[in-house]
């Protein structure tokens, strides 16, 4: 029988429906990089959507080169952004940031989360010290959500984030990358015009929320930085072919698409999460979205990943790990019994 697989949100392919659309205008001429009509049309889908009708919108291939591009985009040489010291950016992306010559400045998280008093005390301690000048200046925030332990911000707390942000002028950066499965989360307050009236650039994720591949970037006040698309193709992330990413958020964003298949993951990862709690297994933390991490005793990990597809997070203690499972659109009713049945 075939392998298991519940190691990320990205090992399949795309939603058939973006699949077919794809294949309906394969041999349609279109312009490129992005001036396309479906972009035209995704844009304007977006800022519905976010209920922004100036916002910026910008499509890339992948979530690293999107944080890296807008990162860079909005630093001063001197400046830096603050991370969890467990962000993306921190941890995961090889170091693409420092490689542009911005430090990731790192605070404490708490369940993979920034905190407003974390982020103030932060601030008011680098700005009162007398020999700041020789320091990196925070330039901008970073959080993700989902975060990488499919926690969620509130609507509280991102509020009083976005607040200490405004009162040091630091423009607020959330990742997106799995934001379909935050958004759908059964315990969540956060929806997509909180985000643009409480975030400076977001970005939706569609790489691991059903497209083949693909990142909308959001400046929702019509904020971009001028000339946006200029630093795209210095950064390598303006694709030739932009009508590509233009008809997987044309058809994502029509008749509901994203919002559908996320909340189907979410719906397999509470399946999941039962289960689990059925059978007795320890919970690393309560995650509501499709992230789920268990710890598992070591001989009971190598027996089982040789039939189930996970992902090692992290090392517990001697004999335990933290491990990953994460359901995505894709994910089959079938598929999450079986793993059950195999614990």
């Amino acid at each position: 029988m075939e392998k298991l697989s519940f190691e990320s949100d990205y090992t399949q392919g795309a939603h058939e429906e973006i699949l077919r659309a794809l294949a309906g205008n394969n041999r349609k001429p279109l312009s490129g990089y992005g001036t396309d009509p479906y972009c035209a049309s995704a844009r304007e889908k977006i800022r519905r959507q976010c209920g922004c009708p100036d916002a910026d919108v910008f499509f890339l291939v992948g979530g690293t080169q999107t944080n890296q591009t807008v990162i860079d985009s909005l630093l001063r040489q001197y400046e830096g952004i603050i991370a969890a010291d467990t962000g993306h950016v921190s941890v995961h992306e090889a170091g693409a940031i420092e490689y542009t010559g911005h430090k990731v400045l790192t605070l404490p998280h708490r369940e993979g989360k920034l905190t407003a008093d974390g982020l103030r005390n932060y601030l008011q301690g680098f700005f009162s010290d007398e020999n700041h000048e020789h320091m990196v200046f925070p330039g901008m925030v970073y959080i993700s959500h989902p975060t990488e332990y499919g926690t969620l911000y509130t609507k509280e707390e991102l509020s009083a984030l976005s607040g200490v942000c405004r009162e040091y002028a630091l423009p607020l950066y959330m990742d997106g990358a799995r934001l379909g499965y935050g958004l759908m989360s059964f315990d969540t307050d956060v929806r997509l015009s909180d985000i643009s009236e409480l975030c400076d650039v977001f970005y939706i994720g569609g790489t691991k929320v059903g497209a083949l591949f693909g990142e909308a970037v959001v400046f929702p006040k019509g904020n971009a930085p001028a000339h946006f698309m200029t630093i795209m193709k210095q950064h390598g992330a303006l694709l030739a072919k932009g009508w590509l990413l233009g008809i997987q958020f044309d058809c994502l964003f029509a008749d509901d698409l994203y919002f559908r298949i996320s909340r189907h993951a979410i719906e397999m990862a509470e399946l999941l999460k039962k289960g689990f709690s059925e059978k007795g297994y320890e919970f690393f933390l309560d995650s509501p979205t499709n992230q789920q991490f268990l710890v598992l005793e070591n001989k009971k990990l190598e027996e089982l990943k040789m039939r189930v597809g996970f992902e090692f997070w992290e090392k517990k203690d001697e004999a335990h790990t933290v491990v990953r499972f994460a359901t995505s659109w894709a994910t089959t009713e079938e598929q999450v019994q079986r793993l059950l049945d195999l614990l």
